[in-house]
Formats: C-alpha cells, structure tokens, sequence
C-alpha cells in the first residue's frame, strides 16, 4: 500500500522519532524500534537513505516493544520481549535487545531467560530505496529496489548509487527476492547470542565522523552543582555538537557544524558562526576551522556582493520578507574572529583571517554607502532592527580587531556605528502607553513596523571587547530597561522561553518558525543580554524555563518547540518539524551555563574577568574543563553568585 499523500510543504514529523547523528550518517527510528519504511525512517548516509527497512522477527514473530532511548547522540538502545517456550507461562523468556548506530551499524542480541535450552530461529527483513533525504521529506521516493545476495548480505543498486547491508556471523540464508536474513540460533539457559549488521555505500569504508575523531574541537567541559539538570544539559549538548561536526573535504583539518538533523546536515553559514561563537567556552579551534571555510566561500571581486558570505533567503514571519542569511554571516565572520582572539585564538590564525574579515567590514560600509542603515535584503529591502543590531556589533569589534592587528579603518568603523546609535535611538523607537518599544524594521518607504518578537533580544548582545568590557549597544539605558520588561513580560516569556513573536502581535502562532515558537538560540541570546545587563530578574526566568524544558526533551534542546503558555503540570509542546539535534540550540545549552558565570576573557592582555550572575539562579555551578588561551578553565559560582576560579592557564589573571 503506497505511503498517504501530504500536502506540499508539509515535512513529515520527527519529534516522536529517535535520531541518531554522526555526521555524514544518520540514522532515523520509530520509538518500537522495527524500520518498516515508512516516513523517514531508516540509515542515511551523507543524505541518501542506505537502508529504510530491518525488521526482526523471533520464532516468526515480532518482539514486543518495551523500551527504545538514546544512550548518547549517535546511538539508540531498543528492546523488546517473546515468549518462546510454551512452558514459560505468561513470562517472557527472550530478550531482544538492538543497539541502533549512526556510523551504519547495528548489533542484535538474544538473551534467554528460560529454564531449558532454546533453538530460535531469526530473520532480519531488509530493504531500501537509495532516495535522497529531500525528495523522502518531500514524499517522493521510489519504491523498494531488488535484492541481490552479495558477501554475506545483501546490496541494492540504482542508477545514483548502491547499497550493501553484511552480517557477522553470516547467515544461515538469505533470499534476494524476499529481503531476508537467517539463522538459527542455540541459546542455553540464561545465554545470548548477538549478530551485528553493516550498512554501507558500496565503494565506502567504515564511517569516520569527525566528532568522533582525537582531533574534535571540543574541550570535554563538564558542569555541576545544586541543580541536578546541568550535568546532563552540558554532556548532551557537546555530545550532540561533536554529532554535527562536518570536515571541509578540500581542508579535512577544518570543522564546522551542520546546522540541524535531519533538515539541515550541510552547511548554514549564519547558524554556524552562531554556533561557533556560543562555544567558545569550549575552546577556539571550532571558531578557526568555521571562519577558514567559510572565508573560503567569501564572494571576491569587484560588485556590490563582494566581501560577503553566501547565504540562503529565511523566513521572517508573517510581517517581512524573508531576509538574508548571508547578510547575518557577513556580520558574524568579524564578530567572531574579534571574540575568538580575546578567548586565546592564536595571532597566526588570527592574522590568516583578518583579511576576510576586513572584506566583510569593507562590504558592510560599502553597502550602506551615505546611508545610515544597512537595508536587508539589498538594495531596496526593509531595514531590519536585529540587522542594525548585527551590524553596530560588527562594527564596534571590528574596529578593536582592526586596531589591535595595526590596520587601519577603526575610526571609520566607529564614526557609522556612532551615527547608526543616534539615529537608531530616535527612529527605531516608538512610544506608547506600556512605555515604548523597539520597532522590529522600518518598511523601504520608512513606515515602522512596529511588531515584538524575539530578534529584539539580539539588541542586548552588545559584543566583548578588551579588559572585559562589553560593546556599546543602540539602545540607551531608559530603552534597555523597558526592553528587559517586554521581553520578560508574559507577551514574550512563554514560561519555557521567548517566543519569536509575541502573544499579543498579530499573526502570532505558537507553532510558527518565526511567529511564536520558542527558539532556543534567541533565548539564550536575551538570557546573556538581560544579565550583563543587570536586569537578571528577566534573565532568570527565561533561563529556569529553558532549562525545564531541556529537561522534558531528555536534555536535547530542539532548535524550536511551541510558544504555548506553561501551566501547571504541562509539558512543553514540540514542533514537529524542528531539528533536533540543531546546532544553536546545542550551543545555547553551552552558552547559557557559562552565562552564569559570566566568563569575560582577554587573552591577548592575560586577564579574565568574570561577571557572574549574582542572584545565583541554580545555586552553586562549577563548570570545569573550560578552555580560555588553549589551556584549561575552570570557575565555581557560589550559592551567594560570588565566582571563584579553581583552574586557569599559567599567568592568566584575575582582572577587575
């Protein structure tokens, strides 16, 4: 029976599946753990499905389901029972148990619990249709391809590609037209026997994941304290950052992050600077390998476009047009490398990418031209709020980097920032009886569109600059403070998070990619803002919502869940359509602990200076395994918010 239509544009769901993740492999499973074919299910590899269908039966007959969990971001753990014997009254007396891996594997174990010996017969159905990622999600794939017994398995293949499924120990049987592996099995009592499965692209060795390798940009960081939730936040979102790791195939020393699995498992540019920016706590190698590929990818030439970095169109709800990704990475490259270089990027990488980073800033003047603000898209669209915020950060640390590195354009750089702050101030801000609030854009004709949503939050993130400073934001101080109380008022705070768009905002929807879901990144981004701020009243009700719903989703924070208001006894809803594992929401998981701290290094003066949140949300926090200069950092914030480094690099100091 084929699969039911969907209506176009309606991604299949995932959010009650179990997603393994190692990139380029993935693997998707139902909760009952059987792959029948069905939807998305099955083994992927770099986005072609290697395998949709295993199915095991036991003595003829499927095991019943009783657990499936992840046991970590790239493997998933599913077991069900049989009653095989007919003496066993209503007990089971077999175990199945089958340990689910992105790299392609799968090991299968029968366990007896019965008194006598047993001989069980197994199979193992197996199928695929070689389709492509998108065209599954899209409801196109083709049909299941003929079998073929090869090298004690089975392989498909098409004109795209081929397939081959091997077992060890090799079957008993196989039947090409059938699908199906067998074997007999001798189970003594309270014995097991296990078989494992290999799924491969013919032509291709075991996967190498590059999350997995002895190179991984990550310090392995860990975090405790009096709020048991921490831990277990810490160790999944960088297990879930090493699943996303990807290699640039030309400079397999580089590593960036995929932006989500399973939508988006190439490379985003905006999500990956983002990403990388948020985990610099973890260490800069992450930041040096995403700004030398992408500085790669860096438009030359002599057009408007050049200095910018590629990036795809984005939705923006339902009152803009959708903006440019690429805009948002073109500001965040110089952002980065200005933050990475205070958290101990070393000078020769540092040097390296300072002439992207110059294009970058080069292409922002250029493009603004005698104007005032930088228009997104370009020429002629909108003038959006958050990419004035983008871009005024830009600047400001632009011009510290360029001035630190001796090369000229600082004072220029700070000349547009300090007339983008006037005029900012007066014409991005409209008054009314609740006392004001930022518009989120300003229309090409220069009509205010005057909605709430969460990219104003991104208003508050000001930058780092030296000796611990913090960047000048474009609000003033009576503008920041009625900012901290919209963002912390129920329009915006859901009780799980900032919604995108706020409740009372026309076209709000609490499922809507940019028009009410909570997105976890936005939310960590108000979070730090609103505590560097002083206003961590704010901060901490967003962050004890964020992370009760960290704890709902087993620790794996999607990139968006439901903007429905918490009650009660509720849970948080999730989106069906969103990634998860997604890189910003596994590095927000990162930034909003170290948040707490309030981490502010500068490693080219030999200072670290720590800011902590002093009301102490979560009681006492140590975070321990950090990096800052590249060696290792680790800091205790006590239950009175007083912070106490406990191991840092030979020579760093405290500063003021």
């Amino acid at each position: 029976m084929p699969p039911p239509s969907r209506r176009s544009g309606e991604l299949p769901s995932t959010h009650a599946a179990l997603v393994c993740v190692a990139l380029p492999g993935l693997v998707i499973s139902p909760e009952q753990g059987q792959l029948n074919g069905e939807g998305l299910e099955g083994f992927y590899r770099a986005g072609r499905r290697v395998l949709s269908r295993c199915q095991v039966r036991v003595a003829g007959r499927e095991p019943l389901a009783v657990q499936a969990r992840m046991t970590s971001a790239d493997r998933a753990l599913f077991v069900g029972t049989l009653r095989v014997s007919p003496h066993s009254g209503p007990d089971p007396d077999v175990v199945v148990e089958r340990v689910r891996h992105a790299d392609g594997t799968e090991r299968i174990t029968l366990h007896s619990a019965a008194p006598r010996p047993l001989r069980v017969p197994l199979e193992v159905a197996l199928g695929t249709d070689l389709a492509d990622l998108g065209a599954i999600a899209s409801g196109t794939g083709g049909p299941e391809l003929p079998a073929t017994v090869h090298d004690s398995g089975l392989r498909w293949s098409c004109p795209t590609g081929t397939s081959s499924v091997t077992a060890d120990p090799p079957p008993s049987d196989a039947l090409a037209s059938a699908g199906l592996l067998r074997w007999e099995f001798e189970l003594p009592p309270g014995g097991s026997r296990s078989l494992e499965l290999r799924v491969r692209p013919d032509g291709t060795g075991p996967l190498r994941a590059a999350g997995h390798a002895a190179t991984s940009p990550f310090a392995a960081a860990s975090a405790s304290g009096d709020d048991s939730r921490v831990r277990p936040l810490m160790r999944t979102s960088i297990e879930d950052l090493r699943a996303l790791l990807l290699r640039d195939p030309a400079h397999p020393s580089d590593t960036y992050l995929a932006a989500g699995a399973p939508w988006r498992c190439g490379p985003a540019p905006a999500e990956a600077l983002a990403a990388a920016r948020m985990t610099l706590p973890l260490g800069t190698r992450l930041a040096a390998g995403t700004l030398r590929t992408l500085a790669r990818a860096q438009l030359t030439g002599s057009g408007p476009r050049s200095g910018m970095i590629p990036g795809p169109r984005r939705d923006a709800g339902p009152h803009l047009p959708p903006g440019c990704t690429g805009t948002e990475a073109t500001l965040l490259f110089p952002t980065l490398l200005a933050e990475a270089r205070r958290w101990g990027l070393p000078e020769r990488d540092t040097a390296e990418l300072l002439p992207a980073a110059e294009r970058c800033l080069t292409w922002l003047l250029n493009t603004v031209g005698d104007g005032t603000y930088l228009h997104d898209p370009h020429p002629g669209g909108p003038v959006r709020c958050e990419t004035q915020a983008h871009a005024h950060r830009a600047a400001l640390l632009g011009a510290d980097l360029l001035d630190a590195c001796g090369r000229p354009g600082g004072a220029g750089l700070r000349q547009w920032a300090r007339e983008l702050r006037t005029a900012f101030r007066e014409e991005f801000w409209i008054d009314d009886l609740g006392g004001g609030r930022p518009v989120a854009a300003r229309a090409p004709d220069g009509t205010p569109v005057p909605y709430l949503g969460s990219g104003a939050a991104h208003l508050l993130d000001t930058g780092l600059l030296g000796g611990g400073e913090l960047a000048v934001g474009l609000l003033d101080k009576v503008q920041t403070e009625q900012l901290a109380r919209l963002l912390g008022g129920p329009a915006m705070d859901s009780g799980w998070g900032l919604r995108g768009l706020g409740a009372k905002e026309a076209g709000h929807n609490p499922f809507g990619h940019r028009s009410g879901a909570v997105r976890v990144h936005d939310t960590a981004v108000a979070v730090a803002g609103l505590a560097a701020a002083g206003y961590e009243k704010e901060a901490n009700a967003l962050l004890r919502g964020v992370l009760a719903a960290a704890e709902a989703f087993d620790h794996r924070l999607p990139e968006m869940y439901a903007g429905v208001r918490r009650t009660e006894d509720s849970v948080p809803l999730p989106h069906p359509a969103a990634c998860r594992p997604a890189a910003t929401a596994a590095a927000a998981g990162v930034f909003l602990l170290s948040t707490l701290a309030g981490i502010r290094p500068d490693a080219p003066a030999g200072t670290v200076t720590l800011r902590p949140v002093h009301s102490a949300p979560l009681g006492e926090i140590v975070l321990t395994g950090l990096r800052i200069n590249d060696a290792p950092f680790s800091v205790r914030v006590s239950r009175l918010g007083l912070a106490m480094v406990e191991e840092a690099a030979d020579g760093l100091q405290l500063g003021v």
